[in-house]
């Protein structure tokens, strides 16, 4: 492995961060200012490491970007920016510690929504918007973003373009990728300032609204309230957050072939349609268990809630607009199953994502049909075209190593003094990237409370989950090392 393009590519990331700091300025200065020159100071360290960084770009050779340098800069990439995006918590006294700090940055970064601030209304305006700026790029990647940049640089960037969005099926929306992430990013842009002007239009202020639509459109969770939406107690604001979930959730390659008229490839795509049915299917499932005994009958009020849970759950958002962790036990397994699809691939979503489960579904109805009739050759179909075995064998070494990593994380957060439904759930959200679980870090509570080895634990499994572990996993393998 090349270390100077890694070094150099990781030092433009940085300038990137540092310069989206600066862009909390103007909301520290309209508000109190207090926190001003900690930001400023933590984005001018960022920019000045970016910059160190980007000096050994000079020697960088003005070639394609290989698969061991992909798979590099995308995971030490996410673990610096963490790094130095949890200077403003510290700088600003938000926390004296580093480890809380960085757990609340690589929380934003990977659009987790865990959080270690217990008020978080107490927080500075500045520093609230620079931890929602954190989930809104994630969301789409720094990674991507950097591909609109690298070829001006000399790089291509397809490498780290596959080891950003790791999985089945990568949709390359045009045929050069720095053109995709443009793409990618405008549609981003575009979504967002849509979210922005209907929740304003709703009575919610810019900066409140600004912030939401940041978190909403990423899948993040971050939100300026202690008590999430359900300061607002809404209806308005909790069906176009729930609605914008559901799109951030939802592959941004089908929202590109809509906003160019063709609105049918939502409908014809397996994925979009087993994330919809199953969605539908939760919600009708929780609504029915907390409608008589939690909102006096109210079906449709229950429907509201449940709506919005649900698909915060399954895109792994981690919204709140209710307290789910005193729900029906039928609710609350509901919820926390569904944490583990996911969202859809080449969304900002978490989780296993709903192409593998589907594909995985369907290859168990596969062989169920092989032990009736042995001699059938009935391939595994998606979207009308057939699944290499290949990619079949991959997405159950996926399932295996997701399910070992989980087995092992919940095993070590219950030897911390954890109770088992904590630890599962807190495993499975940060996994999944959704933040909030069930027990002592339900969606009302908080992770401050665990100790720093958790937290340290958990910040693994969120990044793990983000990059989808293979991208994690490799930099293990003595194969990757060698030459």
């Amino acid at each position: 492995m090349r270390l100077v393009p890694v070094l150099g590519v990781i030092g433009f990331l940085l300038i990137v961060v540092g310069v989206a700091m600066l862009t909390a300025l103007p909301f520290s200065y309209m508000f109190d200012g207090t926190d001003f020159q900690p930001i400023l100071y933590s984005a001018l360290i960022t920019i000045a490491a970016g910059v160190a960084l980007m000096l050994f770009m000079k020697r960088m050779p003005r070639e394609e970007l290989g698969v061991r340098e992909g798979f590099a800069i995308v995971t030490f990439g996410w673990v610096v920016v963490a790094l130095f995006g949890s200077l403003p918590f510290l700088f600003t006294g938000a926390t004296t510690s580093f480890t809380d700090a960085y757990f609340e940055t690589i929380s934003g970064f990977t659009t987790t929504g865990s959080s270690i601030f217990t008020d978080v209304e107490s927080l500075s305006h500045g520093l609230l918007y620079w931890r929602a700026l954190t989930h809104w790029l994630g969301g789409m990647g720094i990674i991507v973003l950097s591909l609109a940049v690298l070829p001006i640089l000399g790089i291509g960037g397809m490498q780290l373009f596959k080891a950003e969005v790791a999985g089945p099926t990568k949709d390359k929306l045009t045929p050069r990728v720095a053109e995709t992430a443009r793409l990618l990013w405008g549609l981003y842009v575009l979504l967002t300032a849509v979210e922005t002007g209907l929740l304003m239009y709703g009575g919610m202020s810019f900066f409140d609204a600004i912030c939401h639509a940041f978190a909403t459109i990423s899948t993040g969770g971050f939100s300026t309230k202690n008590a999430s939406l359900a300061t607002y107690d809404s209806a308005y604001f909790d069906w176009i957050v729930t609605l914008f979930m559901f799109i951030g959730g939802t592959n941004f390659a089908l929202h590109y072939s809509a906003l160019k008229g063709n609105v049918g490839s939502y409908f014809k795509d397996n994925e979009f349609m087993f994330f919809l049915i199953s969605a539908i299917v939760a919600v009708l499932i929780v609504t029915l268990s907390i409608s008589p005994g939690f909102y006096e009958g109210d079906v449709m009020r229950a429907f509201r809630y449940a709506a919005f849970n649900v698909v915060s759950v399954m895109t792994c958002t981690g919204f709140a607009n209710a307290d789910f962790a005193v729900w029906a036990p039928l609710a609350q397994v509901v919820l926390l199953f569904m944490m583990f699809p996911g969202a859809s691939a080449g969304s900002t979503g978490g989780g296993l994502k709903n192409i593998r489960v589907l594909l995985l579904l369907k290859t168990g109805v596969n062989e169920l049909k092989k032990l009736v009739h042995p001699k059938i050759v009935s391939p595994i179909r998606y979207n009308g075209r057939m699944v290499e075995q290949d990619t079949l064998f991959t997405v159950g070494g996926f399932l295996i190593l997701y399910l070992i990593t989980f087995s092992t994380a919940s095993i070590i957060l219950t030897a911390t003094g954890l109770d088992i439904v904590t630890s599962m759930s807190a495993v499975a959200a940060s996994m999944a990237n959704v933040g909030p679980g069930l027990g002592t870090v339900g969606p009302m509570a908080n992770y401050a409370h665990l100790t720093d080895f958790a937290k340290w634990v958990l910040g693994a499994c969120m990044l793990l989950g983000r990059l989808e572990i293979f991208t994690v996993f490799a930099l293990f393998s003595s194969a990757f090392w060698k030459r």
